[in-house]
């Protein structure tokens, strides 16, 4: 099923949650809706499944426009954030309980339930209680619920907020794999960007109801469109200069910033010209300790303020300024010499890997 959002605004009061809100879903895509706490992307869920009538724009599922069709009737199915499971049904009358409603016998509904039960791996649970199982068991019966009605487009709404990290990271896998596996078109709301990495085919960026990227977690990653992106996805260097050279064949400039002359790579659609403000990008896993200055490598000086280290990575703080803060991470530390707070250092990093984007766009 391939979903179509055109100009979709929903306001609550003068408050606009989704504002002009245009997209494109595949079918068969795992598109994930990313951004903070209430930034619009449950507003838009909530449309696209039936339950927000919107103000403007249309909904469309394969071309059809669906603004007046009631949930049950546009072929999804939901996972909420708080499962929303009987408490005093079993597991089997939680998942056949939307069967029931639709009249389905009851061999057919005791088939379809054992099946879908195998598929999120709680097979010969049927009779137990949601009380009786575990968090991501919970989570994984919501699913089952929502799969057991063979939906054309699943909507996950922050279904892994309720667990604990290492199991976050087992379900979301095994969600991947089950959604791959049976091809259906999903959406999946979250404000975890390592999540969204995981998960997605592409990622749309919300941030006060308006869609600021669209794109593959790679494109977001290395190419943001924007300051809120760059520093929205992961952790980002940003340095403010202005656009002294271009090179456009290369996709090549040069900028003076407050810290000195540094090159970056540019995509063509910024628009950036000789004189323009813009934004240098340096993720911390691109910058390294000492080297030298060359036309590929940019290079800054300043003395540890603070290092971290998080297992598989050391991250230092390089003050490079009075104030001005510059992150390193250092993936090998079994292999690394850790430098003293105060030490006296060089930071390098390369042109490559330095991406210039446009300021305030």
């Amino acid at each position: 099923m391939r979903i179509e959002t055109e100009k979709l605004t929903k306001k609550f009061g003068s408050m606009a949650a989704v504002d002009d809100a245009t997209l494109s879903i595949e079918e068969g895509e795992l598109f994930t809706l990313l951004g903070p706490s209430g930034c619009g992307k449950t507003t838009l869920l909530r449309l696209i499944a039936g339950f927000y009538m919107p103000d403007a724009g249309e909904i469309r599922f394969d071309g059809r426009r669906v603004n007046d069709v009631p949930p049950h009737e546009r072929g999804i199915g939901m996972v909420f954030q708080n499962y929303a499971l009987w408490p005093h049904m079993t597991v089997f009358d939680n998942i056949a309980y939307g069967l029931k409603l639709r009249k389905v016998g009851r061999a057919e509904i005791a088939a379809r339930v054992e099946a879908v039960l195998d598929k999120v791996k709680l097979g010969g649970m049927g009779a137990r209680f949601p009380g009786q199982l575990s968090g991501g068991q919970q989570q994984r019966v919501a699913l089952a619920r929502a799969l057991v009605l063979n939906p054309k487009i699943l909507l996950l709404d922050e279904p892994l907020s309720n667990l604990d990290a290492k199991i976050r990271v087992q379900v979301r896998q095994e969600i991947r794999k089950l959604q791959k596996e049976l091809g259906i078109t999903t959406i999946y709301v979250t404000h975890d960007q390592e999540e969204a990495l995981t998960l997605s085919d592409r990622i749309a960026i919300f941030n006060q109801g308006r869609v600021l990227q669209v794109g593959t977690p790679k494109e977001l990653y290395e190419r943001p469109a924007n300051r809120f992106v760059a520093d929205f996805i992961g952790i980002n260097n940003l340095i403010d200069g202005t656009v002294e050279t271009i090179d456009p064949r290369a996709r090549r400039l040069r900028a003076t910033s407050a810290l000195g002359p540094l090159s970056a790579l540019f995509e063509e659609g910024q628009g950036l010209r000789v004189g323009d403000k813009c934004i240098l990008c340096v993720r911390p896993e691109n910058a390294d300790f000492d080297g030298e200055a060359a036309p590929e490598r940019n290079l800054l000086k300043g003395r540890i303020a603070f290092s971290a280290y998080l297992g598989n990575t050391l991250r230092y703080d390089v003050e490079l300024s009075p104030g001005r803060v510059f992150k390193i991470d250092v993936r090998d530390p079994w292999h690394h010499e850790l430098r003293p707070m105060g030490a006296e250092v060089a930071v390098s990093f390369p042109a490559g890997s330095t991406m210039a984007i446009g300021d305030g766009k």
